[in-house]
């Protein structure tokens, strides 16, 4: 199982963004640092709020593209420690469980031989209530969709 570990410098950024977009969806890209085998420290991940509704994220490529480059040129692009981890995005009125079309655009990032990973993690996620910070991680594979064990840190 691929466990994914959300720093609380990256929840904070994630609450904060998640307050901001109130009930309209919003994502980004997700940036992370290899631990341990098969476990991820999420480094960073852009916030896109444009192009979102209560019912739909929709991701725009330029800014996630642009996220990444500086991403790259920050971790002098040591590839194998640092790299593209997946998408985020919010639902915060339904279930933190991947829909179908987010199934379906993931399934089609994992395809795509021009990205070259070799697996990508959806983190979904939104905030309880109390303000308190709910997440689930789907990681997909070529054909495989398993869930992910995500750790919010202390």
């Amino acid at each position: 199982m691929i466990k994914i570990i959300l720093p609380p410098k990256i929840q904070s950024k994630l609450a904060s963004a998640l307050k901001e977009a109130g009930k309209r969806e919003i994502g980004g890209v997700l940036m992370g640092e290899h631990i341990a085998e098969n476990t991820f420290r999420v480094f960073d991940l852009s916030i896109q709020t444009q192009k979102g509704s209560a019912f739909y994220f929709l991701r725009r490529l330029p800014s996630a593209i642009k996220s990444l480059k500086a991403f790259f040129a920050h971790t002098d692009h040591n590839y194998k420690k640092y790299n593209y981890l997946g998408e985020w995005h919010s639902h915060p009125d339904f279930p933190v469980a991947p829909s179908k079309t987010d199934v379906s655009t993931m399934v089609d990032i994992i395809d795509d031989k021009t990205i070259g990973a070799n697996f990508v993690v959806l983190i979904i996620v939104k905030l309880s209530n109390c303000s308190d910070l709910i997440a689930s991680a789907t990681v997909f594979f070529r054909g495989e969709v398993v869930p992910g064990d995500i750790v919010l840190e202390n």
